[in-house]
C-alpha cells in the first residue's frame, strides 16, 4: 500500500510514523486512517519492527477529526464516521497488541481524535508547547479513538469526566502532572528524545515487552486470580524464549545482555 497522508519508514528496527497533513492540522479522515491501519498491521506482524515512534508534521500533532470533510457529507456523515472510527480503532488495537513499544512524540496540539491517539501510546513525550484537549463535546460529539478506555486509567474517573465534559485545555506540563504525558522536552529535542528511547526499546526483549503490555492492559478488568494466572503463563513463556534464557544467563554471569527480540 502506498501512503499519501502518512510518512512511514523502518530503520534500525524502529518504525517512524508521521501524520502528514500539515495544512489540515493532520486531521483524521478515512484515507488517513486506512493508511494508519495498514501501518499498524505491518508493525504488528513485522518482526523487524521492535519499537515505533508516532508524531505529526508541521505545527500540530493532530487536530482530531476532519470536521470540514464531515460537514460536507451532510446526511451521509454518520456512515462515514462509523467507517472511519472502525478503521482507526483497528489501528489502535494493533498498536496496543504488538510487541514493539509505541512512543508518541507529541509535537503540538493533540485535540479530539489526536488527543485519543496520544493516549494510546506506551510512552508519551511532549514538546513544551504541546496542548491537550478532548474537544469532542464542544462539537456535540462523544469520544472515540480509545480515550474512554485509556483516559480514566491514566488520570482517574473524576478528572476524566472533567476533561471530557468541560473540554479543559491542558498544557504539556499539566498533562505530565496529570499522568497523560510521560516526559516534556524542548521542541527542538523532541524527536531526538523519542528516537533515543525507541532505540533502547528496539534493543530490548521485544517479546517480554509485548507480554508486559498485554498484562497491563487487563490490570483494571481482570480478577486477581485471572491476572495471576496470566502472569504465570507470561513469565513461563518469556522464560522459555531465547531472550529470556539469555537474559538470565547474562544476569547470572554479570554480563550485558544482547537481546534479539526472540
Amino acid at each position: 500500500m502506498s501512503y499519501q497522508h502518512i510518512n512511514f519508514d523502518i530503520a534500525d528496527n524502529i518504525g517512524v510514523i508521521t501524520l502528514n497533513r500539515p495544512d489540515d492540522a493532520n486531521a483524521i479522515h478515512k484515507p488517513m486512517v486506512e493508511e494508519l491501519a495498514d501501518i499498524a498491521m505491518r508493525c504488528y506482524r513485522d518482526s523487524e519492527v521492535r519499537a515505533a515512534v508516532l508524531t505529526g508534521s508541521g505545527a500540530m500533532f493532530c487536530g482530531g477529526g476532519d470536521l470540514k470533510a464531515f460537514n460536507d457529507l451532510g446526511d451521509d456523515v454518520a456512515d462515514y464516521v462509523d467507517q472511519t472510527a472502525t478503521v482507526l480503532h483497528l489501528a489502535i488495537s494493533r498498536f496496543s497488541r504488538m510487541n514493539a513499544p509505541l512512543v508518541m512524540a507529541v509535537n503540538g496540539t493533540a485535540a479530539g481524535g489526536g488527543f485519543s491517539l496520544a493516549l494510546a501510546g506506551d510512552y508519551v513525550i511532549a514538546a513544551e508547547g504541546a496542548k491537550f484537549i478532548s474537544a469532542y463535546t464542544a462539537s456535540g460529539l462523544t469520544p472515540d479513538g480509545s480515550s474512554t478506555y485509556h483516559l480514566a486509567k491514566h488520570v482517574g474517573l473524576l478528572r476524566a469526566k472533567e476533561l471530557i465534559l468541560t473540554n479543559r485545555l491542558l498544557s504539556a506540563e499539566e498533562a505530565c502532572a496529570w499522568g497523560i504525558v510521560s516526559k516534556v522536552v524542548p521542541s527542538d529535542q523532541l524527536m531526538d528524545e523519542a528516537m533515543g528511547l525507541a532505540a533502547k526499546f528496539a534493543a530490548g526483549p521485544t517479546k517480554a515487552f509485548g507480554v508486559a503490555k498485554n498484562l497491563l492492559t487487563t490490570a483494571y478488568s481482570e480478577s486477581l486470580e485471572a491476572q495471576l494466572d496470566a502472569e504465570s503463563r507470561g513469565i513461563a513463556l518469556t522464560m522459555g524464549s531465547r531472550d529470556g534464557r539469555h537474559g538470565i544467563d547474562a544476569f547470572y554471569n554479570k554480563k550485558k545482555p544482547e537481546f534479539i527480540g526472540e
